[in-house]
């Protein structure tokens, strides 16, 4: 057992120290040596958790993931209904930015360079598809419970995870630029007013 847990005190302090890294950094410029330094661990102990800095990264990414995850299941389970559940999720982005404390531009970054390299494309597009499977499940709750029109559900979707991603975009480019958690509520409503049905009631903000 406590073998286990100083295995466990390792994984998280790799994970720590690469994120730190990455954020100041940049993805290219970080190297194995440098996080193992920060984490205070042999490249040993670094590859015995991660067969590469490029699956490192990708824990991070999958656990920055994973809370998101967490917070649009809850959203969605206290929601009256589907348009209020999205209401709920527009206010996400204030927390978002705040989850991800820095590590956004490091995210842009690899997903830039992933762009440009197959195995990474496949790797970093999988969370987009999740989400536009969520929303896109949730988007025919709401034509099946009446309070959306009948859109088709996979365009809906994928309109909606392009305006969450402009969103994180500009708000990681600019973050001074705008309050963006009411450009999020806001945008939210625009995009609601066109799936909505007319006759249902918009609650305040």
């Amino acid at each position: 057992m406590a073998r286990q847990q100083r295995a466990q005190e390792t994984r998280a302090r790799i994970l720590e120290a690469g994120a730190a890294c990455f954020a100041r950094n940049g993805y290219d410029a970080t190297g194995v040596a440098e996080i193992c330094r920060r984490a205070d661990v042999t490249k040993g102990g670094f590859y015995h958790h991660f067969s590469s800095k490029r699956a490192l990264f990708l824990a991070l990414f999958e656990q920055w993931l994973t809370i998101l995850d967490g917070q649009l299941a809850a959203f969605r389970a206290e929601a009256e209904n589907v348009p209020d559940g999205l209401r709920e999720m527009a206010g996400m982005i204030g927390q978002v930015f705040e989850v991800a404390s820095g590590q956004l531009p490091m995210f842009l970054d690899f997903w830039s360079k992933a762009a440009h390299d197959a195995d990474g494309w496949e790797e970093i597009i999988a969370p987009y598809r999740r989400y536009q499977a969520f929303f896109s499940q949730m988007i025919q709750e709401g034509i099946d419970e009446g309070t959306l029109r009948a859109v088709d559900p996979e365009t809906a979707a994928q309109a909606l995870v392009s305006l969450a991603v402009g969103l994180l975009q500009q708000g990681t480019l600019d973050p001074d630029g705008a309050d963006w958690a009411q450009v999020a509520k806001q945008s939210i409503d625009i995009y609601l007013k066109g799936i909505a049905k007319q006759n249902l009631k918009k609650p305040g903000f």
